[in-house]
């Protein structure tokens, strides 16, 4: 495949952070930082931003128009049915093969501490009705990453998306022993494709409740992984992720949190320097809205419309950890 001349690459700097966005699907290549401990990259990444354009496990995109998975790849909207290329088995996950993740944004910089990525995506685009103008603000103060996302569309359509970074906050190794703690008092349960199963359920007494912290050996200590998206609780819809001196805390509106550890993770392409791509190599933290909740009105709704159009922010923010 040819490689587009004008991929770009632009760093956001902060206090002890740096980051690198590309403009190719909107990527956070490298999130560099020494707090609580060496220089290291917390986010997982390729070394050559070209490496991008084959990136069939998301490493650092945008993903959409839809994130998570749409059952048998096909939904219903205003009497019509439409049908979108699967891309895992029979169903479609994270808006396709050829998703946002693998598009040229427009790419505006502001300084070194703020990125604006504008995408027109045509009405038919990987079987979507309506013609999108999406944007992604990203912003890094100190060693706090924003990204807002904005979607008007010109008729309704679904649309739901998430940041898909990968992230080890050790740099290198497996993410088995990082600390995490989720605000969610109920998952959804899926078959073994990963599509709901129906209604969500309730997380006392279940090994995977991480209300209270534990290490993901802990949870999950047969090395199944993990692959499932939690319900948030709305008055507190936090995450923290804790290891290696260094504590993590993502914030979001979304009401879900897909939680993969990366369990069919695997090198790629040449990674980022000290970087190993393996299982259980990193944890993606992704909000967004239910899977699969265009083809369940019991959900909440990802219907966007021109007169309510499509808007959702995800911070996270590093610091040292605390005892």
């Amino acid at each position: 495949m040819p490689v587009p001349a004008d991929i770009r690459a632009f760093t956001l700097t902060g206090a002890e952070s740096a980051v690198t966005l590309l403009n190719l699907g909107a990527v956070t290549q490298s999130w560099r930082t020494d707090l609580g401990g060496p220089s290291r990259s917390i986010v997982l990444g390729y070394r050559e931003p070209a490496a991008y354009l084959d990136n069939p496990q998301f490493l650092g995109g945008i993903v959409g128009r839809v994130a998570n998975r749409i059952a048998h790849g096909r939904f219903e909207l205003d009497g019509e049915t439409y049908h979108l290329p699967p891309n895992e088995g029979p169903h479609v996950l994270h808006g396709g093969a050829d998703g946002l993740h693998k598009r040229l944004w427009q790419a505006e910089a502001d300084g070194t501490s703020a990125l604006r990525l504008t995408l027109h995506s045509p009405h038919g685009d990987q079987g979507f009705p309506a013609a999108v103008d999406f944007e992604v603000l990203i912003t890094l103060e100190g060693n706090s990453l924003s990204y807002r996302m904005r979607a008007t569309v010109d008729r309704p359509t679904p649309i739901n998306l998430a940041q898909h970074s990968y992230y080890n906050l050790a740099g290198h190794g497996t993410i088995r022993d990082h600390r995490l703690r989720i605000d969610a008092d109920a998952l959804l349960p899926t078959d073994a494709n990963g599509i709901p199963l129906g209604s969500a359920l309730s997380l006392a007494g279940q090994p995977l409740d991480f209300r209270d912290g534990k290490s993901i050996r802990t949870a999950d200590p047969h090395r199944a992984g993990i692959d499932l998206n939690y319900c948030l609780n709305a008055a507190s819809p936090q995450v923290h992720l804790s290891h290696s001196g260094l504590a993590l805390t993502l914030a979001t509106d979304q009401p879900g949190l897909q939680v993969y550890t990366a369990q069919h993770l695997s090198e790629r392409a040449a990674p980022l320097q000290g970087q190993t791509h393996r299982a259980f190599g990193a944890i993606c933290l992704e909000p967004q809205g239910y899977p699969d909740a265009i083809n369940r009105p019991d959900y909440p709704s990802i219907v966007v419309t021109p007169d309510h159009p499509y808007a959702a922010t995800v911070t996270v923010s590093l610091m040292p950890e605390t005892p």
